[in-house]
């Protein structure tokens, strides 16, 4: 069955929607089948209708009516759940829970509401357990503990909005898919406070904005969540509030192509949903330092904080899942072999998204991407690797072409996911940009110019024979 959007072109690109639909890539090889994900476990508060357990949701419509909607007025308050303000649940902890946090319990009670909404509420003295003002996000409830929780107001967005073009793929009322150039910073971070993807977002939104310090935004190197797609939550409540709802998932600056970005808060709730539950579907392309070995394979090796480096991550064998180094997993393929062995064409499929995956799991395989400085795909390797294998005429151009690296090789081609409000499955492609097709295109030339130059020399060793 078709749905409205099959066949329609957004921005110069196809658009189909279908209830199980095939992504035709610009490379037969890089063909992405986007299977039907799992509906994400979310609803507008069906879960708090439990006989076992003490239960109420209330929110205060206006001090002049002086009216409330509680869990038996659902229809109501889903009419009014992307903003979730004043929103309260009290509820006594189920007596067959077992260790969890007191913000990932709250979350899980409030259907569609943001984790970091839920921290800033508890950061704010929101929230009670047996009485007693909890402000620690990361406490433990236990069965038969009374949870008392009032959700925050919604504070408004600590960022200037900027006219800042962007390559929007696809825009609806609740999500957008953006194209983000390399050098772009998803969101502000000391050294990036404008300019980023987020400044420009707000502008093309209209949503509201307030300026901000470097002491309200954090730096995303000092950031200790693995998970590119988790909440953007920091100590700073000010800013992990302001963010959301948005960014659900983060490029690094260096890597071009899509992301998605929610316009509710309801939509972000859904998508972080789908990320947790890696029904997301995204594909990547890299060039790579060498030539991986086997060509196609698995790679499932932890990844952490490298403990000499903290912009750096890397997968450690034999780690644990823990918070210094967690599960990941990553399915590459080479597409096409270049420079005579010196590089390739890589596509990669995430299993899990952690921070600097690919690019951490690129290393381990001993291919860098190229132009990675912090993971090993630097200027002087690639030359190095490259120069024996062009000829003595191409070595020139060789020199020129790997000094003007500015970036790790790696775009985001392909992304895939459940619509948060239709419920549809929705899929996008492009191309990688400008600098990675020509450094693609040059990287052809040379082993192509390599190979007449070895034939010519052929003749003429046996011309001279003749």
């Amino acid at each position: 069955m078709l749905f409205g959007f099959f066949g329609k072109t957004w921005a110069g690109r196809d658009i189909s929607l279908t209830s199980s639909t095939k992504l035709s890539l610009p490379n037969p090889s890089l063909f992405l089948s986007f299977l039907a994900p799992a509906k994400p476990r979310i609803s507008a508060f069906s879960s708090l209708h439990s006989s076992s357990r003490v239960s109420n949701i209330s929110r205060a419509i206006s001090s002049s009516t002086g009216g409330s909607i509680t869990d038996g007025n659902e229809h109501a308050l889903s009419g009014i759940r992307a903003n979730y303000a004043g929103v309260r649940l009290e509820e006594i902890v189920a007596m067959d829970i077992g260790k969890v946090r007191l913000d990932s319990w709250i979350s899980s009670r409030v259907g569609g509401i943001s984790r970091a909404r839920v921290q800033s509420s508890i950061r704010l003295g929101l929230v009670r357990v047996n009485g007693r003002v909890i402000d620690k996000v990361s406490h433990n409830v236990k069965a038969g503990d009374k949870v008392d929780c009032t959700i925050s107001e919604l504070q408004p967005l600590k960022a200037e909005a900027e006219d800042i073009p962007l390559d929007i793929v696809y825009e609806d009322d609740h999500v957008l898919v953006v194209n983000k150039p390399a050098h772009m910073v998803v969101h502000p971070a000391p050294g990036n406070a404008t300019g980023t993807l987020v400044n420009g977002i707000l502008h093309h939104c209209s949503l509201p904005t307030v300026a901000f310090s470097s002491g309200e935004i954090f730096s995303d190197a000092e950031d200790s969540c693995d998970d590119e797609f988790r909440d953007l939550s920091v100590d700073n409540t000010t800013f992990e509030a302001s963010v959301r709802p948005g960014i659900v998932h983060r490029l690094d600056k260096g890597t071009s192509g899509l992301l998605v970005v929610a316009k509710d808060e309801h939509s972000h709730a859904h998508l972080s949903e789908q990320f947790k539950l890696h029904t997301i579907q995204r594909v990547y392309v890299s060039l790579t330092s060498g030539v991986p070995s086997p060509l196609a394979g698995r790679i499932d090796i932890p990844i952490g904080r490298d403990s000499n480096n903290r912009i750096r991550m890397a997968a450690i064998p034999g780690a644990t899942n823990s918070k210094q180094a967690r599960h990941a997993a990553s399915r590459y393929k080479v597409i096409e072999k270049l420079a005579g062995g010196g590089s390739a064409l890589v596509e990669w499929r995430l299993e899990t998204g952690r921070t600097h995956q690919i690019r951490a799991h690129a290393k381990y395989l001993g291919v860098p991407l190229l132009g990675d400085e912090v993971y090993g795909g630097t200027k002087k390797m690639v030359f190095s690797l490259l120069q024996p294998r062009t000829p003595s005429a191409c070595h020139a151009q060789l020199s020129k072409l790997v000094s003007g690296f500015e970036r790790p090789c790696l775009h985001a081609m392909a992304l895939g996911f459940r619509h948060p409000h239709t419920g549809k499955n929705i899929h996008f492609s492009c191309p990688p940009p400008a600098d990675f097709a020509e450094i693609l295109s040059q990287l052809r030339r040379m082993v192509t110019v390599k190979t007449w130059h070895s034939a010519y020399n052929i003749l003429a060793y046996i011309f001279f024979l003749l």
